[in-house]
C-alpha cells in the first residue's frame, strides 16, 4: 500500500550510479524537498567517488536495499551503474522512487517484480532546472495524489487506455530479454533519450520492431530527445519522419514533443498508473488515483 506523503515525513537520497560531480546543484535540490516539510536523512554521497560511480556495486546495492523502507527514496543523479545492481536482483519493496534516465532501469525492475512506487521525474540534480510547473506538479502528486495532464503533439489519432510505462529509450533497449522489463501487454509506452544519433535511434526502433512483444503495447509517447528544443528543426522533422516510419505499422496512437525527459520542465510520471493518451489531440492523463 502507498499513501501520500505528509510534513515531517522523512526520505532517504540515494546514488545508485555515478557520483556526484555538481555538489551545487546536489544542495540546492535537497533544499527543494526541505522547503516541502520534508526530512532528509542524513547520508555521505558528497565527494565520495569509486572509479566514475558513487561507490562500489555491492555499496551501491546495500543502500538500494536499505533505503525501500523509506516512504520515498528519490536518486542523487543517472549517468552510468544503475544495471549494474540489476545483476543481483535488488530486493525491492512498495515505496515511491524517483529517476529518469540511467536510473530507469531500477525503475522498471521494481514494476517488473510486482512492486509499485516506481515514478519517472527529477532527480536531486536537476530539480534547480526545473520550473515552477514542474516542481509543483512533483509536490501535488507526492502530497496530494494527482497531476494535471501534459500536452504534445499528434502524431497518429485514436485513443488508448492503458498501464503506463516511461523510459529511457536506450535503456529500455538493453532490458529486452531480462526479467527486469515488464510485462508490455495493453501497456502505453512513453520514450525520451538526449542528443543519440539518428542511426542509432533507427537501430534501436528496428530493434523494438522484431521484439514480438512490442506489438501487445497500445499506446505510444515520446519526450525529449535533444539538448534543446526548438533550435535545430530539421532534426526534430527528421525524429518525427523516423518515428512515424517504423512505428505506424502498429496502428496505435502516437503522441511526440511530450514535456518529458532530460530537458527542464520533465514531468513527473508514476510508472504502472492507469493512464489515457489521446492522438487526436496529443495529451497523456494520468489517473493518479494512490492505491
Amino acid at each position: 500500500m502507498l499513501n501520500t506523503l505528509e510534513k515531517g515525513d522523512e526520505i532517504e537520497i540515494v546514488a545508485p550510479a555515478s557520483y556526484i560531480e555538481n555538489v551545487e546543484k546536489f544542495q540546492l535540490g535537497i533544499e527543494i524537498l526541505k522547503t516541502w516539510g520534508l526530512k532528509i536523512n542524513k547520508n555521505k554521497l558528497i565527494n565520495r567517488k569509486y572509479s566514475y560511480f558513487s561507490a562500489s556495486d555491492s555499496q551501491r546495492l546495500i543502500e538500494l536495499e536499505n533505503s525501500q523502507n523509506s516512504k520515498l527514496i528519490v536518486f542523487a543523479k543517472g549517468g552510468w551503474g544503475s544495471a549494474r545492481l540489476l545483476e543481483n536482483n535488488p530486493k525491492w519493496k512498495n515505496s515511491w522512487m524517483i529517476g529518469f534516465s540511467d536510473t530507469c532501469s531500477l525503475l522498471l525492475s521494481k514494476y517488473a517484480k510486482g512492486y509499485l512506487g516506481s515514478i519517472h521525474g527529477p532527480m536531486i540534480t536537476t530539480l534547480c532546472d526545473e520550473p515552477t510547473w514542474s516542481l509543483l506538479r512533483l509536490k501535488n502528486f507526492l502530497f496530494e495524489g494527482y497531476v494535471d495532464d501534459i500536452i504534445g503533439k499528434p502524431l497518429m489519432g485514436g485513443i488508448a487506455k492503458g498501464d503506463i510505462i516511461v523510459c529511457n529509450l536506450t535503456i529500455f533497449s538493453y532490458l529486452i530479454g531480462t526479467n527486469h522489463l515488464p510485462d508490455l501487454k495493453d501497456k502505453i509506452i512513453i520514450f525520451e533519450d538526449i542528443n543519440e544519433d539518428f542511426y542509432k535511434l533507427d537501430r534501436i526502433f528496428t530493434y523494438l520492431r522484431m521484439f514480438n512483444k512490442f506489438e501487445e503495447i497500445v499506446g505510444l509517447g515520446f519526450g525529449n530527445f535533444f539538448k534543446s528544443k526548438g533550435e535545430i528543426p530539421e532534426e526534430e522533422y527528421l525524429l518525427k519522419n523516423l518515428i512515424y516510419e517504423r512505428f505506424k505499422k502498429y496502428n496505435i496512437p502516437i503522441v511526440i514533443d511530450l514535456p518529458i525527459g532530460h530537458l527542464s520542465g520533465n514531468a513527473c510520471i508514476p510508472i504502472g498508473f492507469n493512464a489515457t493518451l489521446d492522438g487526436n489531440i496529443g495529451t497523456l492523463s494520468i489517473d493518479s488515483e494512490i492505491y
